[in-house]
Parts: C-alpha cells; structure tokens; sequence
C-alpha cells in the first residue's frame, strides 16, 4: 500500500529524496523543528475567525518548535501540528487530506472546507500548487477560486540532509500581495 503523497507522484515518488519520502511515508510520521509565522497585521482579524473554523495559524512568530504527526486512518491522512510559544501556550492547526484527481489531493481543515493542491517534483524538490478551495456539501464538491479567498497556495519543500528538510507555505493574493507565509526546517521521524 501506498501513501496518498507516492499515490500522487508516481513515478515522480522516486526523485524525492529520503528526507522528504520520510516526512510522506505511509503509516504513523512525525516531524520536529521549528517554523517562522508571519502575516500583515491587518491579517488578524480574518486568521482569528478562519482559526476557529480550523484554518491556518493566528498568532506569528520565529524560531517557534513546532511538531507535526501525521497518521492514517482509511482513505485519509489526518496532520495534528502543534505550535508551542515561549510563553508556553500551544496553537494547533489539524487537518486531513484526501485524494483527488491524478496529481491533486485536498486537504481539509474541517468536514466542510479545504484546499485543492497539485504536487509534482522539480530538481529534487517537492512543489505544491494551489487549484482552488472546495466547499464540501454531502457529495457535491463546490469550487471556490483561490483570488475570491485568500489567493494562489504555494509549498515548496526540499532535503537539507538525509533526515531534515525545509518547508516554504505561502498565500498570495493577486491584489494585496502576500498574505501568510509560515516557513521552517524540520527532521522526519517514523514511530
């Protein structure tokens, strides 16, 4: 059996290399480090509320540990990410992803909202572009263009070693630049 990552890439699963197939390997995966969060101020307001119906992260910062488990339940890969601050209090941002067309999968961050991505590899590293957002009623599937939300998803992920990689998350908005961004290098681990 496969993970939703190797399912998406094909053959494409074998350029990556092993620090990133271990951060995508199928069964239980966590990933330790350490991620800088940064968004304009004006953000605030909209992170706040998209942070209680499950999106992103309200609250910036660097160098923050974060910890990312990864595990598989059936058709899905659920993503449980802790975030904890110097002050000691922890943010987390859960998420789910499923497969969808070829390429693509979609990752949700509540039974109803999510993100439609396509990866491929590029020179060893892992590229993630943003199709659309989806709004998920029983078995309708309801587009959303990225401009009318938050704007274009981009992840680029690459190896630092055999174990680390780096991760670059951004939006932006084709009319208000970019929105958030967090960023950070991490070591994948298996359980």
């Amino acid at each position: 059996m496969n993970s939703l990552m190797q399912n998406a890439l094909g053959a494409d699963w074998d350029k990556l290399p092993p620090a990133l197939q271990a951060h995508y390997r199928l069964g239980k995966t966590i990933d330790n480090g350490h991620m800088d969060i940064e968004y304009p101020r004006f953000m605030q307001p909209y992170l706040s509320v998209l942070h209680l119906m499950g999106a992103l992260i309200d609250r910036g910062g660097q160098q923050v540990p974060t910890v990312v488990e990864k595990t598989v339940v059936g058709e899905r890969q659920h993503w449980r990410r802790t975030i904890t601050y110097p002050d000691g209090n922890a943010v987390f941002f859960n998420s789910f992803w499923v497969s969808a067309d070829g390429n693509q999968m979609i990752e949700y961050v509540n039974p109803v909202l999510g993100l439609q991505m396509a990866v491929h590899v590029e020179d060893g590293k892992l590229h993630y572009q943003g199709v659309r957002f989806v709004v998920k009623l029983g078995r309708l599937l309801l587009p959303i263009p990225e401009w009318m939300v938050l704007g274009h998803t981009t992840i680029v992920e690459e190896a630092v070693d055999e174990t680390h990689f780096a991760m670059d998350f951004r939006l932006t908005h084709p009319l208000f630049g970019q929105l958030f961004r967090y960023a950070g290098r991490f070591e994948a681990t298996t359980t």
